[in-house]
C-alpha cells in the first residue's frame, strides 16, 4: 500500500479576483473528486495562482500511474485554458 501525496501548481493569468480563483478551484476538486481522493486548495493571497494538494493510497505502482494518468486527463479535458505542474512523491 503506498500513500500519494500530490500537489497541483496552477497558473491563472485571466482571474482577477480571489473569488474568481475560487471559483476555478471548486470545479477543479468536483471533477477530481469522482477520482476518489482528497483535496485540498492551500493557494496563497495571490488570485493569479493556485495550488491544490492531493493525497490518495495506491495498491501498487500501476495504480499510482494510472490515477495520475485519469488527473492529468480530466484537467486536459475540462480546463485546457489553464497551465498546470503536477510535482509528487511516493510514501
Amino acid at each position: 500500500m503506498h500513500i500519494v501525496n500530490l500537489l497541483i501548481t496552477l497558473d491563472l493569468p485571466y482571474v482577477e479576483s480571489l473569488k474568481g480563483r475560487r471559483k476555478i478551484l471548486n470545479s477543479i476538486k468536483e471533477r477530481l473528486s469522482k477520482l476518489n481522493i482528497s483535496t485540498l486548495d492551500i493557494s496563497s493571497e495571490y488570485p493569479k495562482e493556485a495550488e491544490i494538494a492531493i493525497v490518495f493510497l495506491a495498491l501498487s505502482e500501476e495504480d499510482i500511474q494510472k490515477r495520475l494518468q485519469n488527473i492529468e486527463k480530466i484537467l486536459d479535458r475540462y480546463f485546457s485554458d489553464i497551465e498546470y505542474s503536477i510535482s509528487y512523491e511516493i510514501l
